[in-house]
């Protein structure tokens, strides 16, 4: 069950309201949020709500089912809307675009970059700072002078950025210089990590989808988040490992249908990830937008040939301003369904 506590409930209250979930034989747990403060209530015991949510200091309660409660939309019906401000919002009947390279590479790319992004009237970039990559003798970013440099250039443009955390010692020094969070797929169940961007920022976190992971699971990675104090939620569907080869990974459209119906957080798809082979980013994009998408994060290079990272799945910047226009044209489609 989750019960959701009047902002000006006192101390007593609480405590009635607590001994009676006992009473239950639940267990309370109190989850406070930069938006509001709840109870949940874990148990098996069947017994009449009402009893419950007529009592002082309760402004909701829900029966929830799913072990993940607070990300589930048997609770929550109204979509969650994640707004950063200067007018950028990802929210239900909304469709942003986050673009950029796989990798920050210095001054004069990002420029380039966030000059595209502006003629195409995109307000989100993307790129990594801090990159794990599966051999030690790649790149792996530039740290946080990259963040910090790319930081100002997009702030002075009113760009907002997203980039990926990869430790629990990183977001304090990162906190000032992110829009968003992004947990990668090889930390989508680093639950030390996912505690911690619960309990230490108010910044949006965007959690990808495991590289083996079903859907639960990547909900229950959001619930981690959700629970140590942190709402301001987004999820991710970035293709899965399968048997199949021809591909980098299999992109699940199926996934982004699902996680509508079963959550109110805004869901983006990641075709460069999910499919990792440039021809085919488009298709997939407009695909994910049929699906459902709330958005689509993609990766574009000025020249990916050069890039120091996923250069074979990253669209160039013509590339990526017809990519541009069509998803604009699909999702006006979708929404004239």
């Amino acid at each position: 069950m989750i019960i959701q506590f009047e902002q000006d409930i006192n101390e007593s209250q609480k405590e009635a309201i607590i001994n009676r979930i006992k009473g239950l034989k639940y267990k309370p747990t109190e989850v406070k949020t930069q938006k509001g403060t709840y109870l949940i209530g874990i148990g098996k015991k069947n017994f009449d709500i009402r009893s419950i949510g007529s009592m002082d200091g309760i402004k909701d309660i829900h029966i929830v089912s799913d072990d993940y409660k607070l990300v589930s939309k048997k609770w929550k019906v109204n979509h969650t809307t994640i707004d950063l401000g200067g007018g950028v919002k990802i929210e239900e009947g909304g469709f942003q675009i986050m673009a950029g390279p796989c990798s920050i590479e210095g001054e004069e790319q990002i420029r380039k970059t966030i000059a595209h992004l502006k003629e195409n009237g995109v307000s989100i970039m993307r790129g990594g700072v801090f990159k794990p990559r599966s051999s030690p003798y790649a790149f792996r970013g530039m740290g946080i002078d990259g963040l910090k440099l790319w930081y100002e250039l997009a702030k002075e443009a009113g760009i907002k950025i997203v980039t990926e955390v990869m430790q629990v010692s990183q977001i304090e020094e990162m906190d000032p210089y992110v829009d968003i969070y992004q947990v990668g797929a090889r930390n989508t169940q680093n639950f030390n990590l996912l505690d911690e961007l619960g309990k230490n920022t108010d910044k949006p976190v965007m959690i990808k989808r495991g590289i083996s992971g079903t859907i639960d699971e990547l909900l229950y990675s959001a619930e981690y988040v959700f629970s140590a104090g942190n709402e301001r939620l987004l999820l991710c569907e970035r293709g899965i490992r399968t048997y199949e080869k021809a591909t980098r990974n299999t992109m699940d459209l199926n996934a982004i249908a699902v996680l509508k119906e079963k959550t109110h957080l805004p869901v983006i798809a990641d075709p460069s990830h999910g499919i990792g082979i440039r021809d085919f980013v488009e298709p997939i994009a407009l695909a994910s937008i049929m699906a459902g998408a709330d958005g689509v994060i993609y990766e574009t290079h000025e020249k990916p040939e050069e890039a120091y990272s996923d250069g074979q799945q990253t669209l160039n910047f013509p590339e990526s301003a017809k990519l541009i226009d069509r998803m604009k044209k699909t999702f006006a489609l979708r929404e004239s369904f």
